[in-house]
């Protein structure tokens, strides 16, 4: 099948590509855009992967479904376009940064700054339906992204995976941590993040592990 992603990913994922759980993905979704209002635009569907190249990849920030208000989503977890204001767990985020490592909070909630660096920011769920969180989660979206997390930690070395609430932590077990650096604590979100991800430290723990293994750090 032919897919639209950036090259190194097409072809570290060609096998995927052409299971036939993909073929059928690409049906439900096609058919969901024909159909009904979804998000993000059919063109950033793998923004994720366009903005962070296979060799690039230094970090994994896991989210769950992308933002299903108008204009919100752009392919990138956690992330909105310029001018969209910054989402709840997102100001917990930059809250976390700031106590972290000193970093002034960010006016903008658009995180290509960090995809550009190495962080790939992937939702497990690559599409939704408008102001239907989740509704695309039994297209097989997930053993799409469960394999991408699989290839990277089998392909890889030294990537720091940060693995938020109970959903993100649930996939420690396709990562090899004798390899990678995992991190974990609850959700960013309002209803959480009180509960152990504020004070968490994930930052510079991050960066303390990719310069102790000869990786530049990230410009949080």
């Amino acid at each position: 099948m032919e897919v639209k992603i950036e090259s190194s990913w097409k072809e570290v994922l060609q096998d995927e590509f052409a299971k036939e759980y993909f073929a059928e993905l690409t049906k439900k979704v096609r058919d969901a855009y024909t159909s009904k209002t979804v998000f993000p635009p059919p063109k950033l569907i793998f923004n994720a992967f366009e903005l962070c190249p296979f060799e690039k990849v230094k970090v994994v920030i896991l989210g769950q479904d992308p933002y299903h208000g108008p204009g919100q989503a752009h392919g990138l977890a956690f992330s909105v376009p310029e001018g969209i204001a910054t989402p709840p767990s997102l100001q917990n985020i930059y809250k976390e940064i700031k106590a972290d490592i000193g970093t002034g909070i960010p006016k903008s909630g658009n995180l290509e700054r960090w995809a550009k660096q190495g962080v790939l920011l992937l939702n497990s769920t690559l599409t939704v339906q408008m102001a239907e969180a989740n509704s695309h989660q039994q297209f097989g979206w997930e053993k799409f992204t469960d394999a991408v997390i699989q290839t990277i930690s089998e392909n890889k070395e030294h990537v720091v995976f940060m693995l938020w609430g109970s959903f993100a932590r649930s996939k420690s077990s396709l990562i090899d941590q004798n390899k990678h650096l995992i991190l974990e604590a609850p959700h960013p979100s309002p209803l959480s993040a009180h509960r152990g991800f504020l004070g968490c430290q994930h930052f510079s723990q991050a960066n303390k592990y990719l310069e102790e293994n000869g990786l530049k750090p990230i410009e949080w």
